[in-house]
């Protein structure tokens, strides 16, 4: 027995002290020339995870021609010296419906149905002047977007505007300002969709580099969804004082910076065996550090992305104690079995 109670720590130790991988295992050379790809932005790290979004259309910063369609509400004043009657009626119906277009027309007091779908509002307005100047001369038509059913982008996530008109002109960075979004969003798992797809657009190159290639011109029907700060992680595990998610608004993250997160590596942590695992769980890709990599390497050459997992190995002589710890008790009670049968056979 005592034999025994010998021989497991030393079978212990051997194996703790050589660990084995059956995956791609990388050292620190690899993980700063990965850093240099995650610094590139939000699709150079979408291509290293497999993802390919494709490029812009080339229309898309350009400015369109932006015209009246089917379900918009039009806001129309006019202005006539004499006929204060026709001026309230109009202003009535702007302050409660507005002039809705339904097959391509609006009804107006006074006046036949005209047809402006398709026309720009500058177009429209002359075209509803000249057919007020038939019956009633020196009458002035303004007109204005009261509501746009079609022709407005929708938002969702961190927003508290639901959805804002286009007018041909409008950009990403104006929808979103206009869209009160909070200061921690998460730009870089923010996307925009485009007649069901994604747009690879970097929301957080353009919010918070100054990107304006990014800066595209929204069109109806785009669907813009602002991501929060907890949408996207990478985990501290291991000897660290406080094992934690770590959120990554900006898409990346020093290893330095997640580890004072995570409080630090205590004394019972290995700090030659610092791991990154990033990856499937079924083919992970685990880069091996160093505390002295961590020390004299710049920041952004040791990154970490969403999904990362970070583990600090312990060091041999806390895994021998923990070890002790859990094999006393046992020992102790093998000792008391065996006290007791040798009083049964005395």
């Amino acid at each position: 027995m005592t034999r025994l109670l010998y021989l497991i720590p030393l079978l212990f130790l051997s194996a703790c002290c050589s660990p084995r991988f059956d995956y791609c295992v990388e050292g620190a050379d690899e993980f700063v020339i990965d850093s240099y790809k995650i610094r590139q932005g939000k699709f150079s790290i979408l291509e290293m995870e497999g993802m390919d979004w494709g490029e812009l259309p080339c229309d898309a910063l350009d400015e369109y021609k932006d015209v009246i369609a089917e379900d918009d509400i039009l806001n129309i004043a006019i202005y006539h010296p004499k006929r204060r009657d026709l001026m309230d009626s109009i202003h009535f119906i702007n302050e409660t419906i507005g002039f809705r277009v339904l097959d391509g027309m609006i009804d107006i007091p006074d006046i036949d149905a005209v047809e402006v779908e398709g026309l720009t509002l500058d177009e429209a307005r002359i075209r509803l002047q000249n057919k007020f100047r038939e019956q009633i001369k020196d009458v002035e038509v303004f007109i204005t977007y009261k509501d746009r059913l079609q022709r407005k982008v929708e938002l969702a996530g961190r927003v508290a505007v639901p959805y804002i008109p286009v007018d041909g002109k409008i950009r990403l960075y104006e929808v979103l300002s206009r869209a009160a979004v909070p200061n921690n969003a998460n730009f870089f798992m923010s996307y925009v969709v485009r007649d069901g797809c994604p747009l690879p657009v970097d929301i957080h190159k353009l919010m918070n580099n100054g990107d304006m290639c990014q800066n595209i011109v929204m069109r109806g029907g785009d669907k813009v969804f602002i991501a929060d700060p907890a949408d996207s992680r990478a985990m501290v595990m291991g000897e660290v004082m406080r094992p934690t998610p770590v959120n990554l608004p900006y898409g990346s993250m020093s290893l330095r910076e997640a580890l004072v997160v995570a409080g630090g590596i205590p004394f019972t942590g290995n700090r030659n065996c610092i791991m990154v695992i990033r990856g499937s769980l079924i083919e992970p890709k685990v880069y091996i550090l160093s505390w002295e990599h961590i020390v004299h390497l710049p920041n952004d050459s040791l990154l970490l992305i969403p999904g990362d997992t970070v583990y600090v190995s312990e060091k041999p002589i806390t895994q021998w104690n923990r070890f002790i710890s859990q094999l006393l008790p046992s020992s102790e009670f093998i000792r008391a079995g065996f006290g007791t049968y040798n009083v049964i056979i005395e």
